[in-house]
């Protein structure tokens, strides 16, 4: 009779595990509206809760039938306490290892963009955590004292950190780039070792596609202790130069010639109008300087450069119609004859002063 009852209860507990499972997660389906939070929940902790309700179901039949003595001499209440514990560890292992809704809360509120790898840092940690504490609730369930062990980790930890001291240092100039945010995938970045397109980003070392389609990996411990140009993050791109026009060039020329080309640039659309600067600014050796800076709109490399070639044919057609000519090479040699009247030889000096 009493194993009847016993199977009776299992048995119960096996149609309980169905009924009461199902109506729990339709009920939270229907509370969040089967959205995407309720659905991380269900797929992280239905299985295990379906094992728990049989395992509950197996730990009271074979309570219910087995003498006290039996179940004392087995530590059978310290195998169901440690499953219990390891069900719950395993749907938070599932949670933690789904971006969760409570990390993307928090890479909303600080602000993250879909190419941080703090989440996944994050999620990493969390799983870790989980793991240790599972592992410590069951050894304690045993009996088994901590204390020894975490001062052996603390030791053993002391060697690993002197070891591995390039390691810790990149990791931790991994955080500081998550937590800066100088740069992200994509990014188009210049150091004084490497410049190109962020490919990848790791806690060790930072990926960098170069113009020549090479990939440098470059240690974050390295990356975070120089001066990085971000240039994707341009607002604007600059256009600064001086052409030299020739030397004999008429003021009055000069002068229309500067103000029709500032005016130029000021009526093209694809230029920002808050910076614009056409001045005659320089003589030099061979040459008078007109210095041209001013910024395109647009910071995409090739639409700068139609950009930029356009300005240059213009430059050109208005030099032209002004009739001023470019500075070309010059040189001036001074010839002084050395020596008697007597027909001795003369010595020729020569006094350069080119331009380009």
């Amino acid at each position: 009779m009493d194993v009847l009852i016993a199977f009776g209860i299992m048995a119960l507990f096996f149609i309980v595990n169905r009924l009461l499972v199902t109506y729990v997660f339709s009920f939270m389906n229907k509370k969040f509206k089967a959205g995407e939070q309720a659905l991380m929940w269900r797929q992280a902790f239905e299985k295990p809760l379906r094992l728990f309700i049989v395992l509950l179901g197996v730990y009271l039949g074979l309570k219910y039938l087995l003498p006290a003595a039996w179940l004392a001499g087995m530590m059978f209440d310290r195998w169901f306490r440690s499953a219990v514990i390891i069900l719950a560890g395993w749907g938070l292992l599932v949670l933690s290892n789904q971006s969760s809704f409570l990390l993307e809360e928090i890479s909303k509120k600080i602000r993250l963009d879909d190419s941080s790898m703090l989440i996944p840092f994050l999620s990493k940690v969390l799983r870790f955590v989980v793991f240790v504490l599972i592992i410590t609730l069951v050894a304690s369930e045993w009996g088994f004292s901590m204390s020894g062990v975490v001062a052996g980790m603390g030791l053993g930890s002391l060697a690993i950190a002197l070891a591995a001291k390039d390691t810790l240092g990149n990791i931790i100039g991994g955080i500081v780039i998550i937590l800066e945010k100088p740069f992200s995938k994509g990014d188009w970045i210049l150091t004084p070792s490497v410049e190109g397109f962020v490919d990848d980003i790791t806690f060790r070392s930072t990926k960098i596609r170069t113009f020549a389609d090479a990939l440098v990996t470059v240690p974050n411990a390295t990356l975070s202790g120089q001066p990085i140009t971000n240039w994707s993050r341009m607002g604007k791109r600059r256009i600064n130069f001086t052409l030299n026009v020739a030397l004999d060039t008429d003021r009055g020329r000069l002068a229309a010639a500067t103000e029709r080309l500032e005016r130029m640039l000021r009526g093209d659309e694809r230029i920002d109008p808050a910076t614009i600067m056409v001045k005659f600014t320089e003589f030099q050796e061979s040459s008078l300087g007109i210095m041209f800076y001013f910024f395109t709109k647009t910071t995409v490399w090739a639409e700068y450069l139609i950009v930029k070639e356009e300005v240059n044919l213009t430059v050109l057609e208005v030099l032209e119609e002004e009739g001023i000519r470019l500075a070309y090479p010059a040189q001036r040699v001074l010839l002084e004859a050395l020596g008697e009247e007597n027909g001795s030889p003369k010595e020729v000096q020569s006094y350069s002063a080119a331009k380009y």
